[in-house]
């Protein structure tokens, strides 16, 4: 076991997922993220979890598709100065060095949207409008997340709740540590064809961190080469990786010339 806290991340099997959206439609119950009748203009819509489709743009019979999802990646950049973390000048997002996830507080964020101009993943989204909610649904809300108000800025937690929740029953039981099933995320729980792992990557013993096998010399890097991270030229060392056996999937999703360009910096 690591003594350097815990570093929760998430694997996506992206030849497993189906783009069902069931991880989209759990999330948003979970969380409490508001819709409108209208989701067709995705400028306004808020989606913390979102599954893109992509093509490796060959014409049928040799077309092939392959569904992205993509929570906030929880970047953790040099030492915790993730992107959006950096530039918000209300402290209202920060690094939990004791998590390894990025946190967002509503009452905070005044609606400069910094942070959406830092984010190169486009995971954080603005509230344009107070949220509507269909008649009777307001009963059926999670008691353990706040809805947001029009005028801030939100994104996905890896359902910090869910972790706030079992470190409690923890503590009930006078433990301080958590078994990996003790705190799963929403739409891992949700995925039917079991595409998302997730888990502490400093935990040895996490599934996810046997199949990653972070490199924490190089911003938890996967060693494995069959794992990948968006954007990896970028640095902000994100704690989201995806695994695919499609070689043009890892080309797409990640960067085919970073991967050139830094092969010889690992």
């Amino acid at each position: 076991m690591s003594n350097h806290g815990k570093k929760y991340g998430m694997l996506i099997d992206l030849d497993k997922c189906t783009g069902c959206g069931s991880c989209m439609v759990a999330c948003m119950a979970e969380n409490n993220v508001p819709f409108k009748k209208d989701e067709s203009n995705k400028l306004v819509s808020i989606t913390w979890m979102r599954v893109y489709r992509l093509t490796n743009g060959k014409p049928f019979p040799d077309t092939e598709i392959c569904y992205l999802p993509r929570p906030c990646m929880q970047c953790e950049g040099e030492h915790g100065h993730s992107p959006c973390v950096s530039v918000c000048p209300a402290v209202a997002t920060d690094y939990d060095f004791s998590t390894g996830i990025v946190s967002q507080i509503p009452t905070r964020c005044f609606g400069c949207r910094y942070c959406m101009a830092a984010c190169p993943y486009h995971a954080r989204y603005f509230n344009w409008y107070d949220p509507i909610w269909p008649k009777g649904m307001k009963e059926s809300l999670s008691p353990h997340v706040s809805p947001r108000m029009r005028g801030v800025v939100e994104k996905c937690t890896f359902c910090f709740h869910r972790y706030q929740q079992a470190m409690e029953k923890a503590y009930y039981e006078s433990r301080e540590e958590l078994e990996e099933n003790e705190y799963q995320t929403a739409c891992t729980q949700a995925c039917p064809a079991g595409a998302i792992i997730f888990g502490d990557l400093n935990n040895p013993d996490h599934t996810v961190t046997r199949v990653v096998g972070p490199d924490d010399a190089h911003g938890g890097r996967p060693k494995n080469p069959a794992v990948f991270r968006l954007l990896e030229r970028l640095g902000t060392n994100p704690k989201v990786y995806y695994t695919s056996t499609r070689e043009w999937v890892r080309r797409q999703a990640d960067n085919d010339a970073a991967r050139g360009e830094n092969a010889g910096r690992h």
